[in-house]
């Protein structure tokens, strides 16, 4: 699936760049998102020779901005509900309006941004690396107009079966029919990486490539023996399934977990017992970064900087559990190696939170 849908990014790409040399809209109408910009050469240079910012900045509908979250059974949509209501209440920019939207998550956003479609978005902050150099799901395209506006949570992977099955680990889903995430979301492409751990390529069970939300469903009706969820801790989606059938959270062993800290930035985490009812033990997992990317090319340092503020600054607004990782003291979780962006870094040098 990496390949299918890396193959996806290249044709969405090239697909950009046709219609950015025709000098065509967006086909989701958003126009004043669309990667391609103005292509007016006099329009260009009148830009230039004012010295004030890119043309896409310039010219974005502040009434109009898109923030990318994931599927509305995970953690990042409803929370990202949440954020961009906060923002929306707080902000100090005149006709601004900030729409939380579903999508297909981290690589997804990030694509989204790429290619002018998305203003800011959600992602784990791995695959924003990969992003970078052109790694990972981004093999062969490195983006390079986006910026780190802050740490959100730590992700979590949880991965869920009937109490009643007979997978007693994660070796035991070779043959099994299981939710690995929607192609792009950053749980995919650690399901994957964890399942190879133990030896399982794709072919080896049945994938299904869908948000936890309709992964529960399955489980809940016995259509489904297992689900990854890269989620928040705890997770309400899991919670709520736990009412309506015994389940169990599978651990990742030492063994796999020393694979897949060799192989990637994941690092281990421990799921207390207390976390969940149905929880009897310590469970063995991974962690890595929510982070919040915004555009570069459509949001410029005075509008990054009121988005920051009036996130970091208002937080406490925010009702989800989540909610509360999302703090000045944590605002740079995920950072590293990551460029910031312009407003952000202001807000963040002006509340003495970089060195």
């Amino acid at each position: 699936m990496k390949k299918k849908y890396t193959s996806m990014f290249a044709l969405l790409l090239t697909g950009s760049l046709i219609l950015a040399a025709c000098g065509e809209g967006d086909d989701n109408g958003n126009d004043v998102n669309n990667a391609g910009g103005n292509n007016n050469a006099e329009e260009n240079e009148a830009n230039d020779n004012d010295g004030g910012n890119d043309n896409a900045a310039a010219d974005t509908d502040v009434g109009n901005l898109q923030l990318g979250t994931g599927s509305t059974g995970g953690t990042y949509y409803p929370l990202g509900q949440e954020m961009a209501t906060v923002i929306n209440n707080n902000i100090e920019v005149d006709g601004f309006d900030l729409s939380a939207v579903s999508s297909g998550a981290s690589v997804d956003n990030i694509v989204s941004i790429f290619q002018g479609e998305m203003d800011l978005g959600m992602t784990v902050h791995l695959p924003a690396l990969d992003s970078l150099t052109g790694d990972g799901d981004f093999e062969g395209v490195a983006v390079d107009n986006f910026g780190f506006m802050g740490h959100i949570y730590p992700e979590v992977m949880q991965i869920v079966t009937g109490a009643d099955s007979d997978i007693e680990s994660i070796a035991d889903l070779e043959g099994k029919s299981v939710a690995i995430g929607p192609p792009g979301s950053g749980t995919q492409a650690a399901a994957k990486l964890i399942l190879e751990a133990y030896g399982l390529e794709d072919g080896d069970y049945d994938a299904y490539e869908e948000g936890f939300g309709d992964a529960a469903g399955r489980i809940q009706d016995g259509n489904l023996d297992a689900s990854f969820g890269l989620l928040g801790l705890p997770a309400g989606s899991i919670e709520e399934l736990s009412i309506s059938r015994d389940i169990r959270l599978l651990p990742i062993s030492d063994e796999g977990l020393d694979y897949i800290e060799e192989n990637s930035g994941y690092e281990e985490l421990t799921i207390p017992a207390d976390s969940y009812d149905f929880l009897d033990e310590d469970i063995q997992a991974v962690t890595a970064y929510a982070i919040l990317v915004g555009s570069t090319d459509t949001i410029d340092e005075d509008l990054g900087y009121e988005i920051t503020k009036a996130l970091f600054e208002h937080s406490g607004d925010i009702s989800h559990p989540q909610g509360d990782h999302l703090t000045k003291e944590n605002a740079l979780n995920g950072s590293e190696g990551l460029p910031m962006h312009p407003g952000a870094e202001r807000y963040f040098d002006e509340e003495g939170i970089t060195e």
